[in-house]
């Protein structure tokens, strides 16, 4: 029974570290300063106002716990090597700056429920009456926060997986569209930017982007390369090296999109093939321990019954 509670009490902390985490890291794309945006509101209202009132006007989150991950954040960055904080700053840009996430507060997390299970659990072994020893302790100890340490990087992985998939999706429609626009008498910004008018998507967002950094004056191949590494997929890749390819060597831009289209629209088809010959095979684990047990159950419970009830109980 104490085994019982332990698992439901560590179920139950990890899941409120995982919603914890969620509404710290909450939107916060395109927004301003917190406390910049609420001088704005009173100034725009004519109100007069001290500067602890605009603090106190902000929300709970905005005043303690975002400031709080980002200082604890700052700390964790002093014993944090280079490579791993270029590599965390990759991985972020790759999964699209989620809710304007930042590595300090990216490792902040990492760090806060490592900590936060660790201190939890062995609060749980002191209060109870566990009759394990301290290796069995210190072992379901590192296990877990192991686990809580590992549960912000799976969700950045799996933020950046879902965004992948995503541009692969809309890429061939995307195409499509940017041919249509190409053909009838736009260029190719002007196409795009019907693109990002039509969509709200991952694609979209991407091109929205580009657009920006070619209007600060950013060359238009340089931007379309750095999106392709902020995207890092091979559909991308050779849709941007085909773009540059025909700018610098004249070709018509109308068949280039139409050719990519094309070859969007057949990988599209066989990466929904490959998907379908591989569902038998993840079907197999669920079929193996969840179905095929209930039907014996159904159907060999009631023949097992009736056997032990028989004359021929005794023997088993």
């Amino acid at each position: 029974m104490d085994i019982m509670v332990i698992i439901i009490l560590v179920g139950i902390v990890l899941v409120g570290m995982i919603v914890l985490v969620i509404v710290g890291l909450r939107e916060r794309e395109g927004r301003e300063d917190p406390l910049q945006e609420r001088l704005s509101e009173f100034v725009n209202r004519g109100e007069m106002a001290s500067l602890e009132e605009i603090e106190m006007s902000q929300s709970l989150t905005d005043r303690v716990f975002i400031p709080m991950a980002r200082r604890f954040g700052e700390l964790a960055l002093r014993f944090t090597p280079q490579n791993a904080l270029d590599e965390t700053a990759r991985k972020i840009e790759l999964a699209g700056n989620p809710r304007g996430l930042e590595p300090t507060t990216y490792w902040a997390s990492r760090f806060g429920l490592a900590v936060l299970v660790t201190g939890f659990l062995f609060f749980i072994f002191s209060i109870g009456s566990i009759n394990w020893t301290w290796g069995r302790k210190l072992l379901i100890v590192g296990v877990f926060t192991l686990l809580g340490f590992y549960v912000p990087q799976l969700m950045l992985n799996s933020r950046i997986n879902r965004r992948q998939d995503d541009v692969r999706k809309a890429l061939p429609d995307a195409l499509d569209l940017l041919t249509i626009c190409v053909e009838a008498g736009l260029g190719f910004d002007g196409a795009m930017a019907k693109v990002t008018e039509k969509w709200e998507n991952e694609l979209s967002f991407a091109f929205s982007r580009v657009l920006r950094e070619i209007q600060l004056g950013k060359l238009r191949r340089e931007a379309l390369r750095d999106m392709a590494d902020r995207i890092d997929i091979s559909e991308m890749t050779s849709f941007v090296a085909a773009i540059v390819q025909s700018e610098q060597l004249g070709v018509s831009m109308a068949r280039v999109l139409r050719i990519q289209a094309d070859q969007m629209r057949i990988r599209r088809r066989q990466r929904a093939e490959e998907k379908a010959q591989q569902a038998p095979i993840k079907m197999l684990f669920p079929m193996g321990v969840l179905i095929f047990p209930s039907l014996l159950i159904i159907l060999l419970g009631p023949a097992a019954v009736q056997l032990l009830t028989s004359a021929m109980g005794g023997m088993f």
